[in-house]
This record gives C-alpha cells, structure tokens and sequence, in this order.
C-alpha cells in the first residue's frame, strides 16, 4: 500500500515537472523563433532601405539637365520633345530602372523613357498621383502603385523643376519592386509589406498580394481610390484573428481549419519615411511540436522514475544481490574510467596533430601568397613577351646592319666611320643589356628585407619595362619627381612591381580614350614620401571602388587580366608600412596615391 502511494505521488510529481518543462520550452522556442524574425525583419527592412536609397536623389539631378529645363520652357518644341525622350531613354537603362518621365505642371506626361513602347506614358496625365502634387507643392514627392497605364507594381520618386525661378513641372523615377520580393524566398515565414490602409502590396506570397487585413471598411476604399494606388485591381480580405499572449507575444491565426496549421508568430517594424509596415509571420507549429515532445520525454521519466521504485523495493528485499550488483557496478565504473582515461590522451594526442596540421598549414598560405605576388609578376612579364621581343629585334637588327657597314669601311681604310658604327653598336648593346636586367630583377622572387630604396631610378625601370606599350598606344606619361633625389624604405624590384602595376592599369583605362595623358609626381611630405599617379581616363565606377583592391576582382574584359595586380600591389605596399589609396579626380579620370616612409640616399642598393 505504501509502495503504491510512493509511486502515485512519484508520477503527480513528475507530470508536473512534465507540465512545467512544457511551458517553459514553449515559451523559450517563441523567444528563438521572435528572434529569428527580428533577423529576418531587420534584412527585409535594409533591403528595401536601400532599394529606395539609391534612387531617392536622383530625380533632383535629372531636373538639373539642361534638355529636361530646355523642354519645360518650350513644351510643344518636337526636337526638344525627342531629345528628352532619347535622353530619359538611355538614363533609364543606365540607372537600371523601370521608368522615368517628365510631368508639366498640369500634370501631362511630355516625355518618358518609354516613349516608343506600345504604354507609353507620353500624353498621359497623372496629377491624381501624390508623387505629383506633393512634389509641386512640397519639393518632394515619394509614392507606392501599381501603374495605370502599364499595369506594374512600382515605388516613384518625385522632384520639381523649377526653371526661372518658377515650379514647371516635376521629373518621376519608378523603380520596380520584383527584385526585392524575389529575395524573400522561403518555404516557412512569410514576409509582407501593408500601406498606410493595412493592404499588403509586397510579400513572398503572392496570393496575399492586395489583401488586406480585416474588413475593407468604404472609409478604407475611398482613401485608396483616390490616388488609384492599385489601378483596377481588386481588393481582397484576409480573415485572421490576432491576440497577444502573457509574454507580450504577437500571434496571428489566418485562413485554415486548424490553429495550429495557420498561426503565426508576428513581428512588426514601422518604415516611416515611407508610410509602410513591414512584417514578419513564423508558423508556430514547430515550437508548438517542440513543447508537446517535452510532454512527451516528462512521461517518459514518469515511467522510468516507477521501474526505479519498484527496483529500489526489491533491492530492499535481497540486500545480498544488492551488494552483489553495487560491486559489480563499482568494477564497472572502474573499467568506465580506465577506458575514458585511455580516450582522454588519445582526443590529446589528435589535438597536438591538429595543431601541429594547423601550423603547417598555415606556413603553406605564406607560401602560397609568396607564390601569387611571383604569379603576378610572371603574368606581367608574359604579357609584355611579344612587344619585348620586338624591342629586341630592332635593335638587334639595326646592330648587324652596322656591323656589316664597318666591315666595308674597315676594308676599304675609313676607320673613323667604323668606329662611330661600332659605338652605336654598344649603344644599342647597352639598351637591351638594362631591358634584360629589369626584366630578370623583376622576375625574380624578393627577400623580405626592406631598406632604402631611389625612387627615380625604380621609376626610370618601370618606364623602360613599358616603354613599348606608352609607344604602342600613343599614351603619354609625364613625370614630376620634385626637386632633390627622394628614397623611399622599401624593396627595389618590389616598388617596381607596383609602379609596373599602377602604370599599366593607367595605360588601360586611357588608351581608348580621347585623353591620352598619365601624371606620376612625388612629393616629400615631412617623414612621408607621397607618390600620385593619375590618369585622364573614365574613372572608377563608385560601385566597385570598395572592392578594386580585391584578389581576382576586375572591371577589364575576359582575359584581359586576372584581377591580382590592384591586390598584390596593396599587400606589397603594407608590407613597406605604407598605404594605397584610389579615389576619382574632381576633373576627371582615377587617382591612385602611394604613400611610403622616406629614407636616407643609401650608398649601394640591393635588389630586393
């Protein structure tokens, strides 16, 4: 009897510790599960701040075009008509968005990126639209639709042109919003962005799309027809029930028979600079599931805690077994122990031959990046072979020609003039002799120690390195050393390497190009020697400039280059404690500056 109530009051106890591990297991898979939402919301939310970040001052610039002010003071000039026209045409494409057009003051489309597609905007008058009333009289105007004319979802950006100091019109970015849906895939939550009227006009799930929660009350209506935000599309109604729970957690039951198979978890973040709400919905079901298991391992113990009772009772009963299996599991746990002992050194001895791997590794990847800045060079020096080759012949043939002249001046007693033949021999002698020691210096791998180094002279090597592209592609390279000898700490043939790479990339960007001309000039200022390289070329897009300093990253065509010259020449620099640095030239073309610790004339230079 007493056995029984022992066991009774066993299995209350244990179902309520089960009751318990459920609550709190649930309570903490909603926390998780909230917290993946404010992730996911925060992405969702950035993604979209930036969409409309990169186009949100745009339409201020294009009013500033002077065929888009032309045509706003002469609005039925035809020529003006079409060359707004071609031009919003090519500005669209650049841009990568979905419209752009320009709105007189009556709000009449003059001219559109799509004036030669069959939905024109052209002729069209959207003054209904608040993007343009808001712009004509605030200066700003920002609205969500879907497009009358062309029937497409869009985000539309509004500024004034004032022309003469009067308000004529307003110039219209649309941006399309499909990309930003397509990167909210997924197979579990749902991600859904509601107007000002709670209407969800963006969402991974487009059968939500212009469905709003709740009942679509004629107050709701009337305010959305106004500005035709959504067209002739119908608007739908999501049924749903929404609670908050003791923990302060949002849930939502939408459309389905069980709750269990339709709610959600909500998390919710306010966009005001764009009147929207985005929200986050987690189906709940997995957490749920995550607590009923917990009941499930509570009775589970349950069961367990009785089987030990009743064992306890009957150990009771036979103390001479007990001791018998008390010992045999002392001998046990003493084999338990010998052998995690044996486990712990062999988990020790792996760890020292992890560590030991890890550094051999590791003075592999030294190696390897020592190997690249050699794979660089060699690149380098592969794609300059032919030129060389040419730099040679000439030379070399010229050289044979004189020979062959002082041979018959020598035969026929002119020695004056076979010996001014021969000095032009040795001349040409000398040339390729300091073309082949530049190419062997630059081509071989350098040590590590850094010392003085003649920026002249590593300049005057790199110009002769290029001589025959400067000639071949008529770029010319004009040189501004200051005044005096400056030396830089660093490493000959590496600086070189630099300079070959910056050179280079100069010689690309212009030799296409209408201006031809390349700067290099260095400067001492105070313990810093700095080094400016620009050229007139297009410049460096802002888009990529944070990664031109990136191994294999390249703006040039395919196979022409592999995109390590930037990233060697960075690593390069930081080894010499200096920097590189790029920017665009306020008058054009891109500017690399090399900043590098001055050093004393050193009396005999090493390569290095």
């Amino acid at each position: 009897m007493k056995l029984t109530l022992a066991l009774l009051l066993c299995l209350v106890i244990v179902a309520g510790l089960s009751w318990l591990a459920h609550y709190q297991t649930r309570v903490k898979a909603f926390h998780d599960l909230h917290e993946r939402g404010q992730n996911t919301l925060s992405l969702a939310e950035s993604s979209l701040r930036g969409q409309l970040a990169r186009f949100e001052r745009l339409p201020e610039l294009l009013a500033d075009q002077r065929v888009i002010r032309s045509l706003l003071l002469s609005p039925q000039n035809p020529d003006l008509i079409l060359a707004a026209n071609m031009y919003l045409r090519d500005t669209a494409e650049l841009l990568g968005a979905s419209d752009v057009y320009v709105m007189y003051r009556d709000g009449v489309t003059l001219a559109a990126s799509n004036f030669d597609q069959p939905h024109s905007f052209v002729g069209g008058n959207f003054a209904f639209r608040p993007y343009f009333f808001d712009a004509m009289r605030h200066g700003e105007g920002r609205f969500y639709a879907l497009g009358t004319t062309s029937n497409k979802r869009g985000y539309y950006f509004g500024a004034p042109i004032d022309v003469a100091g009067q308000r004529r019109g307003v110039m219209v970015i649309k941006i399309d919003v499909d990309e930003i849906e397509q990167a909210w895939a997924s197979d579990d939550l749902r991600i859904l962005v509601t107007d000002p009227e709670n209407i969800i006009f963006l969402s991974n799930r487009p059968d939500w799309l212009f469905h709003a929660f709740g009942e679509l009350t004629p107050e709701r209506l009337s305010r959305t027809e106004e500005t035709r935000r959504y067209a002739n599309a119908p608007i739908g109604e999501i049924e749903y029930r929404a609670r908050t729970d003791r923990h302060g957690f949002r849930l939502l039951t939408g459309p389905g028979s069980e709750v269990d198979a339709s709610e959600y978890l909500v998390v919710a973040r306010e966009m005001p600079q764009a009147d929207w709400v985005v929200q986050v919905l987690l189906p709940t079901r997995a957490a749920r599931v995550q607590a009923a298991a917990t009941v499930a391992i509570g009775l589970s113990l349950s069961g367990i805690v009785a089987l030990l009772g009743l064992i306890v009772w009957q150990r009771r009963r036979q103390l001479a077994v007990r001791l018998a299996i008390e010992q045999a599991a002392k001998d046990d746990l003493e084999r338990r122990v010998a052998l995690r002992t044996t486990e712990l050194r062999d988990v020790n001895m792996a760890l020292e031959d992890e560590v030991a791997e890890r550094r051999a590794t590791e003075e592999q990847l030294r190696k390897t990046q020592s190997e690249l800045v050699q794979a660089g060079k060699l690149a380098a020096l592969g794609q300059m072979s032919a030129a060389l080759s040419h730099e040679f012949n000439q030379p070399l043939g010229a050289a044979r020609n004189y020979a062959e002249n002082a041979q018959l001046l020598l035969d026929r007693g002119r020695s004056t003039e076979a010996r001014s033949n021969i000095d032009r021999i040795v001349g040409m002698i000398d040339r390729m002799t300091r073309i082949s020691r530049h190419l062997r210096n630059f081509a071989r791998k350098p040590n590590q120690q850094l010392r003085p180094v003649a920026l002249a002279e590593a300049v005057v090597a790199a110009q002769e390195l290029l001589g025959w592209r400067l000639a071949k592609s008529g770029v010319t390279l004009t040189l501004d050393l200051g005044e005096g000898s400056l030396c830089v700490t660093g490493g000959a043939v590496r600086l070189q390497q630099v300079l070959v790479n910056l050179l280079s990339n100069a010689i690309d960007a212009v030799e296409d190009w209408p201006d031809k001309r390349v700067h290099l000039s260095a400067r001492l200022r105070g313990d810093l020697v700095q080094i400016t390289l620009r050229d007139h070329g297009p410049g460096v897009p802002e888009a990529v400039q944070a990664r031109i300093f990136d191994p294999f990253f390249s703006t040039k065509e395919v196979g022409k280059g592999l995109g390590l010259g930037l990233s060697i020449s960075y690593n390069i620099v930081h080894d010499f404690g200096g920097r590189l640095s790029m920017r665009n030239h306020p008058e054009g073309g891109a500017e690399f500056t090399l900043v590098l610790q001055a050093a004393a004339q050193p009396s005999i230079e090493a390569a290095q």
